[in-house]
């Protein structure tokens, strides 16, 4: 069969059942054979890989420059986690702001004092689980936090 992109192939139908055998041979000629499909998502997956690369850089970038202006602690646990972890504080932090204090009924003394229980959760792991979570479950995810994800730094800075 001729594939969409001009090569021919020659393709093993007998495990279909015969009355998929026609629909799944008229798929495959609307799609690349298997070396062209390889090579195009080849290029595809490497251009993505800089684009994330590039993308998760900046948003370090941006989560580092908050967490300091801000005066956040940095977080414990396992290495290779530390970086999504504080770009996941960072992402819901913001938008717990924003949806609580710019767009909701919160005051900024009310925001300061969640600011402060989010400083004690200094438990990487714990941020990566809330990584879905909405934003105005933030004061709801704090108070359920335990004591294996506060850190023992002094509370009293």
């Amino acid at each position: 069969m001729i594939h969409a992109c001009g090569h021919a192939w020659t393709h093993d139908l007998s495990s279909r059942a015969a009355d998929q055998r026609a629909s799944f041979a008229r798929w495959l000629t609307g799609r690349d054979c298997t070396d062209c499909w390889r090579t195009t998502r080849s290029a595809e997956t490497a251009g993505r890989e800089e684009w994330l690369a590039a993308r998760r850089a900046t948003e370090q970038q941006a989560a580092a420059e908050w967490a300091t202006r801000f005066d956040m602690p940095p977080l414990e646990g396992p290495e290779k986690i530390l970086g999504w972890a504080e770009r996941c504080r960072h992402q819901l932090v913001t938008a717990a702001h924003t949806a609580l204090v710019a767009e909701g009924t919160w005051d900024e003394a009310d925001w300061a004092d969640l600011e402060e229980k989010v400083r004690t959760i200094t438990r990487g792991g714990w941020w990566l689980d809330q990584r879905e979570s909405d934003a105005d479950d933030l004061p709801e995810l704090l108070d359920a936090a335990t004591a294996n994800d506060r850190g023992t730094e002094n509370p009293f800075r």
